[in-house]
């Protein structure tokens, strides 16, 4: 059983070209773009929208919470802020959690998301402990699933019809990594 506060001293995460920071209000100049992009919001299925005080007080009490992990995506060159990424849903009984990634911008196409994604796995299942990491993807999505699967997520299922956007209903894939299924990353080192 992993501890209920597993996430209690979250650290930094560093890759080659991006590095996550624990999400803190420093970063809010740098989200806020992030919450109000349209594309953001139907990648994610976000339909609600939030206010600069909403999105302020929720970067600026992330490190409150032991239960979930959130961090910032930046781009190591220069600092620039591209996306967040979260580990939530964590059930320490069962040694799962759920995760979720939002980029945008100057962050797509460019291996970014992958690479947080690579961090992410190796940090929870090395460190953490866990033993399933799970997430859902939109149909409409795919660069996003070849994205999880270069990160060695598994398609498991599809919930028929999870999402109704501009007039239309979507499945949503369920996808997950469990600690003992393989990182080809780690066969190229």
């Amino acid at each position: 059983m992993t501890p209920p506060d597993a996430f209690r001293d979250q650290p930094e995460l560093h890759g080659t070209a991006i590095r996550l920071e624990p999400m803190a209000e420093r970063h809010f100049a740098g989200l806020w773009p992030l919450f109000a992009d349209e594309d953001v919001r139907r990648l994610t299925g976000t339909h609600q929208r939030f206010t600069e005080d909403e999105v302020r007080r929720f970067t600026a009490t992330r490190r409150d919470l032991h239960d979930r992990a959130d961090w910032t995506v930046v781009r190591a060159a220069d600092g620039a802020v591209l996306g967040d990424a979260a580990v939530n849903d964590f059930d320490h009984h069962n040694a799962s959690a759920g995760f979720r990634i939002a980029l945008a911008g100057p962050a797509l196409g460019r291996g970014h998301g992958t690479e947080a994604l690579r961090l992410v796995v190796d940090h929870v299942f090395d460190t953490v402990g866990l033993h399933r990491l799970e997430l859902e993807v939109y149909a409409f999505n795919p660069r996003a699933r070849r994205c999880y699967e270069k990160a060695g997520f598994t398609a498991e299922g599809v919930r028929r019809d999870a999402l109704y956007w501009d007039g239309a209903w979507h499945d949503a894939v369920t996808m997950a990594v469990l600690a003992g299924d393989p990182r080809p990353w780690r066969e190229h080192q």
